[in-house]
């Protein structure tokens, strides 16, 4: 979490706190006010039961989160615990501000819960996939087998892990499109996390002018110079540029090499070097050194 999502947070927390310490105030002044005007009072309980009710969850979250931290300080924690809290959290003060919506139009949750008995199976029947998706979602956030920032193969499915939400992961995949992969595919397809290995694979994507391509074996002769025997790279890999698509003035390549982390910004390091080669290859494309006059 950033440093301002937690002030956020704090700044949430503090007004919902204030504003629970005005409304339980004026109940005690404004007791009569309150009694002869029902919906007035139907809702300032209402807001009273979700502000108890929030304020709890939040302390409850912060004490949860602080004595996980605390208990993992001295190891590597791949896991989306914070996550699934902070998912758990929005879900408990969802269903808790509905209550609160049914007790300030006057109607009792306890009776709309027992009418809805009857069709509960037609509608767990309707809601499965979607109810069997959000469990799955919860077991993938609450254990270490995949992790915000992974590079996962899921099926057919082959890509980094943007969030993971109740329904779905979010893979950004190498055309860099975003794309929802159920959450039951996780448990019913194969599925390869390469980012729980040392070895974390990762691309270098870009283009150049259909003029400067013919050189592609200079270029690739300059790249695999500047990537030879690499201390942040696998030196298993065969570093050769693959063309993924050539357009009218212009070809795009593809270069796929394994890091010895999955860190992101060793990544970009990396990846920052190999374009720094093709830029210096393109400049001197473009303005090649005359050739001294004899």
């Amino acid at each position: 979490m950033t440093e301002e999502k937690k002030n956020t947070n704090n700044w949430q927390f503090l007004a919902k706190l204030l504003l629970w310490i005005l409304l339980y105030t004026s109940f005690w002044y404004f007791e009569d006010f309150y009694k002869s005007h029902k919906f007035l009072d139907n809702a300032s309980n209402a807001l009273n039961l979700f502000l108890t009710a929030s304020i709890v969850y939040s302390i409850g979250r912060y004490i949860i989160i602080t004595l996980y931290k605390k208990r993992h300080e001295h190891h590597s924690v791949r896991g989306n615990f914070v996550l699934g809290i902070n998912r758990l959290m929005a879900v408990l003060n969802t269903s808790t501000a509905v209550i609160a919506i049914m007790l300030a139009l006057g109607i009792d949750p306890r009776e709309f819960v027992t009418s809805l008995t009857i069709v509960a199976m037609a509608i767990a029947v309707t809601f499965r996939e979607y109810i069997t998706n959000m469990l799955s979602g919860l077991f993938i956030m609450f254990n270490d087998q995949l992790s915000v920032g992974d590079r996962v193969k899921i099926g057919e499915y082959q890509g980094r892990i943007v969030d993971i939400t109740f329904s779905s992961l979010l893979i950004q995949d190498e055309e860099d499109d975003i794309v929802l992969v159920p959450n039951n595919l996780v448990f019913t397809s194969p599925m390869v996390n390469f980012s729980a290995h040392r070895s974390s694979l990762f691309y270098v994507r870009f283009e150049l002018p259909l003029q400067a391509a013919v050189e592609l074996d200079q270029l690739e002769d300059r790249i695999q110079k500047t990537l030879l025997n690499h201390p942040y790279l696998s030196g298993d890999d065969d570093l050769h540029l693959k063309v993924v698509e050539i357009g009218k003035d212009y070809v795009k390549y593809k270069m796929e090499m394994h890091a010895t982390s999955s860190s992101n910004k060793l990544h970009r390091q990396l990846e920052n070097e190999i374009l720094r080669e093709v830029l210096q290859f393109k400049r001197e494309y473009d303005h090649p050194k005359s050739e001294p006059d004899v």
